[in-house]
């Protein structure tokens, strides 16, 4: 177990938490900027570990929330940081609502790894209250999430975050600065819910993603037949792979099979 020793503190970083904390201050600084956070928005801090990005935020707001799982670490910031609201609990059991207080929360944190994708689909599920997330994380699910068609890291993860935001890769964080020093690189992306959602129906087309890229070397027919009446589909679309096609193909796709499901025969987008 790696203790960490922060203003004569001396705190175990604790594996089974994914905590691995930030040394570099530039670069807390450079994730509050790309953040465009600014006095008076309702911000909200995932895991503030030894507060280095908390310091980063409190220079350009006086106060904010912070949530923050570890007991030490947050009676660690309740002391060095008194002007921050601090909830000890969970991210993911904190409800959201009474934080966003009829507005929208600007979301800031570094990740642990372990509970990254529980953390975006907490985001996803309320994104009507989420104004905007700045987010590091390893650098591969980043990739993952930002991926284009036609490479290997597109696939369910980008399709579906891609769908409700507009996801953007901001930088390349290396390992060595944190400590205890990781196995991988991380990297800090930004995600902001779309003002309308594309599809009505999220929780369906979270499902169709995930069967069309089941077996991503599989065609799009041959992963949908066995749960969609694709005859409308044309043929030439149905010999394609998933990863060939855009987001907005994809839910164009799932927008068909419903109309086919309901009745439409010809599955004609009106």
């Amino acid at each position: 177990m790696t203790k960490v020793e922060y203003k004569h503190t001396h705190i175990a970083a604790k594996k089974k938490l994914g905590q691995n904390f930030l040394l570099d201050r530039n670069i807390p600084r450079k994730i509050v900027r790309e953040s465009g956070i600014k006095e008076g928005d309702r911000v909200v801090e995932i895991g503030p570990g030894f507060g280095a990005l908390t310091t980063a935020i409190l220079e350009v707001m006086p106060s904010f929330t912070a949530i923050e799982k570890d007991r030490e670490l947050a009676k660690f910031n309740r002391e060095e940081h008194p002007q921050i609201e601090l909830i000890e609990d969970d991210f993911l059991k904190v409800p959201l609502e009474p934080l966003a207080a009829g507005g929208k929360l600007s979301v800031l944190g570094n990740i642990p790894y372990s509970i990254t994708s529980p953390i975006l689909f907490r985001l996803l599920d309320n994104r009507h209250l989420i104004a905007s997330a700045t987010l590091m994380m390893q650098h591969e699910v980043a990739q993952r999430i930002a991926a284009v068609p036609g490479t290997k890291e597109y696939g369910i993860l980008a399709v579906q975050m891609q769908a409700f935001c507009d996801v953007k890769y901001l930088f390349k964080v290396g390992r060595a600065v944190f400590k205890p020093r990781p196995d991988v690189d991380s990297a800090v992306i930004c995600m902001v819910p779309k003002a309308v959602d594309p599809v009505k129906d999220s929780e369906g087309f979270r499902t169709f993603v995930r069967r069309v890229f089941h077996q991503r070397r599989k065609t799009l027919l041959n992963n949908l037949k066995e749960y969609y009446d694709t005859s409308g589909v044309p043929e030439p679309t149905l010999k394609l792979r998933a990863e060939a096609l855009s987001v907005p193909e994809l839910i164009t796709l799932f927008t068909q099979l419903k109309l086919i499901a309901r009745g439409d025969a010809s599955g004609q987008l009106y």
